[in-house]
């Protein structure tokens, strides 16, 4: 488990690398391009199902329109907050132990 006890650890120790995998792919569904969506699934060697589910979600943001896209945008911001401040301090924990020794 986590120091937080609600997931376990392969969530935390790669939280610096799937934070910014993450929102470049939301943003890429919740933007509505097809092309950058399909750019930012290569770059994670999604399979087709993935690139199929991804793109009915795309799908749903583009009918739902501009707000919708605005409002989650907004979240995420949010949440980016979080995850991106949890991503520094483990690599900063990550580079204390690699470099003065465990």
């Amino acid at each position: 488990m986590s120091p937080r006890g609600d997931y376990p650890p392969p969530f935390w120790a790669n939280l610096a690398e799937t934070c910014p995998i993450f929102y470049d792919v939301f943003f890429a569904v919740a933007n509505g391009n097809e092309l950058l969506l399909d750019l930012s699934l290569t770059k994670v060697n999604a399979t087709e199902p993935e690139r199929t589910a991804m793109k009915k979600i795309q799908d749903c943001y583009v009918e739902n329109g501009l707000i919708s896209r605005v409002l989650d945008g907004l979240v995420m911001i949010a949440i980016n907050e979080y995850c991106m401040g949890e991503a520094v301090q483990n690599t900063v924990e990550d580079l204390k132990l690699n470099t003065l020794g465990r």
